[in-house]
């Protein structure tokens, strides 16, 4: 029995020294394996950290164009979609009927008030003249002649040879006389009225469209179409919408007497056509759109504003004068706000938050952030961050050139050189070049 008991016991110490010697091997293959990803980590994450640093100015130079923040002026604008209205335009209507004998303008052209357009027929209307003329002489002779008669019978009335009756009866004829030479002269004039009208002219000065009839038509005081359209062009006007919340700056200064200059600039918004002044302001917001309508007049001196042409309005209220204004490449944007790039003397970049004021094209005004002389990056910011080394290749005041082949050549080759003297230098293997 004791033997048996001594077995179990030898047994359980051989069990025990295996199971030791088979834990202490594993952990030994577990540390080495260990050490050895940890060493891999390090270089990975030497190697990332160093290409990170070489795009962050430590190595390549990231080349970029730079302009200079200035003192300048800002104009504060109100932009709004316009359409091109003529301040009046005219459809030409025949004002009495009859045959158009003639058309005296081209179409397109270019015509003055009272320039003559075209011409009717006037014979029927010089035969009325003539007959409302005899009648009119008719008329005069019998109210002539009933005066006379009205004078002797009141002779006889005041010598009782004639009854009251007939007295007054002479007096009424020789009132119905004067209203028959009353109406033919209206006769005659309503004759010479037609006459004018047989000849047609421009009400405005303007340029005239397409013809409508052609001559040997009859035409008509109620035809439709007219005989040709004539648009007023000098001076013009445009009608533009302005927010509702914006509507306020624009009558503070308006209200203050002030003549505030409207720019009409090309569908594109990059070319300005005109220049002129505001002269109306609706007197109602728009429920639909939630707009007033403004209206602008210009002077049109070259037909470069047409009617209906659709227009960019930018509403000029005044000038800020004396402000820090950059170029409005040089802003960037991101999650933090706006912000530019500023270049520091030692040739790196630097993150600057900034606070934009008013925008005038390509030209924004800086409220905070940056002060006249600071140069900032305005190309090549995409492969930029904070810290990061620049090349400028050019600025705002000229073109500053790159290193050129040569150069680049014996940095090169200098760079060579050293990788080879370290290579061959015992001393300083596990330094960094």
């Amino acid at each position: 029995m004791r033997k048996k008991y001594l077995l179990i016991i030898v047994l359980c110490i051989f069990v025990g020294i295996a199971w030791h010697y088979l834990h202490s091997s594993r952990n030994d293959s577990s540390g080495e394996q260990t050490k050895s990803s940890g060493a891999s980590g390090n270089d990975s994450s030497n190697g990332s950290h160093n290409a990170g640093t070489g795009s962050s100015g430590k190595g390549a130079a990231v080349p970029v164009a730079v302009a200079t923040a200035k003192l300048g002026s800002v104009s504060v604008y109100l932009d709004g979609l316009g359409n091109i209205t003529p301040r009046s335009t005219v459809t030409i209507h025949s004002l009495i009927d009859g045959e158009l004998m003639e058309v005296m303008f081209k179409e397109g052209q270019m015509v003055k008030k009272d320039d003559l357009l075209a011409r009717i027929d006037d014979r029927p209307y010089q035969a009325a003249l003539k007959q409302a003329e005899g009648l009119l002489a008719r008329d005069q002779a019998l109210l002539e002649e009933a005066k006379i008669d009205l004078k002797r019978y009141q002779l006889l009335w005041q010598q009782n040879s004639i009854a009251k009756q007939q007295l007054d009866a002479q007096a009424s004829l020789v009132k119905q006389y004067e209203g028959a030479v009353i109406n033919d002269q209206g006769q005659i004039d309503t004759a010479k009225v037609n006459i004018i009208y047989t000849k047609i002219t421009s009400p405005v000065t303007g340029r005239v469209g397409l013809r409508q009839v052609d001559p040997g038509n009859i035409v008509h005081t109620t035809d439709a179409n007219g005989i040709v359209v004539v648009t007023e062009l000098q001076p013009i006007t445009a009608i533009f919408t302005i927010p509702e919340d914006d509507v306020p700056m624009a009558l503070q200064h308006v209200n203050a007497g002030e003549e505030l200059i409207t720019e009409a600039w090309d569908r594109a918004n990059k070319n300005r056509i005109a220049a002129g002044v505001l002269t109306a302001i609706d007197n109602e917001v728009d429920p639909t759109t939630g707009t007033v309508k403004f209206r602008a007049e210009f002077g049109n001196e070259d037909n470069s504003l047409f009617p209906s042409q659709f227009v960019n309005i930018r509403l000029r209220l005044a000038t800020l004068r004396g402000v820090v204004t950059i170029p409005s490449s040089a802003v960037q944007r991101g999650t933090h706000g706006t912000f530019v790039y500023l270049v520091k003397p030692d040739k790196t970049v630097t993150v600057q938050n900034i606070v934009l004021g008013p925008v005038d094209g390509e030209t924004v005004s800086v409220q905070s952030g940056v002060n006249a002389g600071d140069q900032m990056v305005v190309d090549g910011a995409d492969a930029l961050r904070d810290g990061a080394k620049i090349a400028i290749a050019a600025s705002d005041t000229g073109v500053t050139p790159a290193p050129t082949a040569p150069q680049s050549t014996t940095e090169g080759k200098n760079v060579d050189k050293q990788h080879r003297n370290h290579g061959n230098n015992p001393d300083s293997q596990g330094k960094a070049p």
